[in-house]
């Protein structure tokens, strides 16, 4: 995991061009969408323009290309043709599905290319090129797209195969694993978009929307956290969560009883208790959770652990708003927000919540 630390010594390394740190780090500078080295001779972006990634994939799955100028891709001091020449072939059309045909149009053996991307990246070029398309895909959704549009634009003809992409992305296969953990990713549809909840056989670890800035990072650190690997399936937990869903959004039903894992500091998980505490159809301001807290002086703190839940409608960070009255930030988005808190109110209006 990245920290705030981490980040700001990163940005110093990337100021001064500092060179001890290739390898350490990528740089995606979100003003322009490219993903950089530590040394890129670029301008320098402004430090709340970028973030911090420690592997290729990790930047291309959050939608950053590659840098033209200082070749990310590309070891340092050993550039590799090879490699290049298929950079730049996916960059031409970073949509396609590659095949054994596309391969031969190059010249290129497909197991030499596998070959020298894993010995580089430690990812398989087929594994790069899928990244780089389901980069593509999340960043149209997060542009307001609509799934079906990305799935067919990034060459899905299936939303099953574009679902099973995106889950195969998370982890490797169990086999694989030896005795690591194995958590369960499942798809959920929902009004507000889909939604994505991971679990075991007994606990719920994760409940977003698909579309959610930065998931690709939190599910990360949630597998190196764990030492888990994250496949595509089902558990108890994620049906139970499912039904429970459908429920709420048809306004049959305003709580929630999927067991939930909550993995924070003892600050958050006191934070995400009070969340749960405040009525449907009601808000809160993150100084009234403060003074419950008996913290008055902490609603800042309150606020970075309300943007930390991992459990998005189960625990309601989305019923917190500022002291004025005016919505503010939400993982999901403002207008899912202002949906959610209009739903909860309209029902509970209508006499259906006690």
């Amino acid at each position: 995991m990245i920290t705030a630390e981490m980040k700001e010594e990163y940005y110093q390394a990337l100021i001064d061009k500092n060179a001890s740190y290739e390898g350490m780090f990528f740089v995606g500078v979100t003003t322009t969408g490219v993903f950089c080295r530590p040394i890129c001779p670029a301008r320098k972006p402004k430090f709340e323009h970028c973030e911090f990634y420690t592997t290729v994939q990790e930047a291309l799955l959050a939608s950053f290309r590659p840098c033209k100028r200082c070749r990310p891709l590309s070891h340092p001091q050993q550039v590799s043709p090879l490699i290049q020449a298929l950079v730049s072939a996916v960059e031409e059309n970073p949509e396609k599905r590659w095949t054994v045909q596309d391969f031969q149009t190059l010249s290129v053996d497909a197991s030499t290319a596998r070959r020298h991307f894993q010995k580089r990246f430690g990812m398989t070029f087929v594994a790069y090129a899928r990244a780089r398309r389901m980069g593509l895909a999340m960043k149209q959704i997060r542009a307001g797209d609509a799934i079906i549009e990305a799935q067919f634009s990034t060459g899905y003809e299936s939303s099953s195969g574009f679902r099973d992409a995106f889950s195969r992305i998370m982890g490797a296969a169990p086999t694989k694993l030896g005795h690591a953990i194995i958590l369960k990713a499942s798809w959920l549809d929902s009004p507000l978009g889909p939604m994505l909840a991971i679990a075991d056989e007994e606990y719920l670890y994760l409940l977003e929307f698909v579309d959610r800035r930065g998931l690709e990072r939190e599910i990360q650190r949630m597998r190196q956290r764990m030492k888990a690997a994250i496949i595509p399936g089902a558990t108890k937990p994620i049906a139970l969560i499912e039904q429970e869903l459908k429920a709420y959004f048809a306004g049959e039903s305003f709580s929630f009883k999927a067991p939930l894992c909550m993995k924070g500091s003892f600050f958050q998980q006191s934070v995400w208790i009070e969340l749960q505490k405040i009525p449907y159809g009601e808000t809160r301001s993150y100084r009234d959770l403060a003074i419950v807290l008996q913290k008055p002086t902490a609603f800042r703190a309150v606020a970075l652990a309300n943007g930390a839940n991992q459990f998005a409608i189960v625990i309601p960070c989305h019923r917190v708003i500022k002291a004025n009255g005016d919505l503010c930030g939400y993982g999901g988005g403002i207008m899912r927000k202002k949906w959610l808190l209009e739903h909860e109110k309209k029902h509970k209006e209508l006499g259906l919540v006690e």
